[in-house]
């Protein structure tokens, strides 16, 4: 069954709302915050339809999406959060919470492997193979083509059937509470890469 994909221009419309959670993931111009800007938010409930949000360069205002990131009633799912909740914050303006990454719970869960990228983990949690081509596409452009639009939205549309899946792995594995910790800090990490401490560990002696 395809997936429903719908494109919005600098904001999610009025009638697009989330409960519980969302899963959500973005696109840059690559992967230094200060230099490389936010150009797609995409976003899913898990239920089929992912909802992109498409950004010019020059308005970030995005009240409706920036009142969702902060809302404390709906988790957001990612993966990799570490990333995309710094560039949120550069370019939205706001800290995004509470979160899930299913990067860190596949780190604490899935210690059988070092497979840890978004296609490995779909792949092995829910048998569907994602297309990874457009990864490295021009996502500044006015016009998204159709294969970016399918690739933002694979990102999205199967973040809820994988955190199902860590959630018991991680309950089996007695990893719940440490993953739930590290979640919590993900906000100070985002922070800390931002104020320049990327590759600084401010825990070392």
């Amino acid at each position: 069954m395809s997936p429903i994909i719908k494109l919005h221009k600098g904001d999610l419309p009025a009638h697009v709302t989330f409960a519980g959670s969302v899963a959500i993931d973005s696109e840059t111009m690559g992967l230094n915050p200060h230099r490389d800007r936010l150009c797609v938010v995409q976003l899913s409930a898990g239920d089929g339809t992912a909802h992109l949000v498409q950004f010019d360069g020059s308005d970030y205002s995005a009240p409706r999406l920036r009142a969702l990131l902060t809302d404390a009633s709906v988790l957001k799912i990612f993966h990799f959060a570490r990333f995309d909740v710094a560039v949120m914050q550069k370019y939205l303006g706001v800290m995004t919470a509470p979160i899930y990454c299913t990067k860190i719970a596949s780190k604490l869960a899935r210690t059988y492997t070092d497979r840890h990228g978004l296609k490995d983990l779909v792949a092995e949690l829910t048998e569907i193979e994602l297309n990874k081509q457009q990864q490295s596409s021009d996502w500044g452009r006015t016009s998204l083509s159709d294969q970016q639009k399918f690739y933002a939205a694979s990102d999205v549309l199967h973040l809820h059937a994988v955190k199902a899946k860590l959630d018991a792995m991680l309950a089996r594995e007695g990893r719940t509470a440490l993953a739930e910790a590290a979640f919590s800090f993900l906000p100070t990490r985002a922070a800390l890469d931002l104020a320049g401490f990327s590759e600084d560990d401010i825990f070392a002696h």
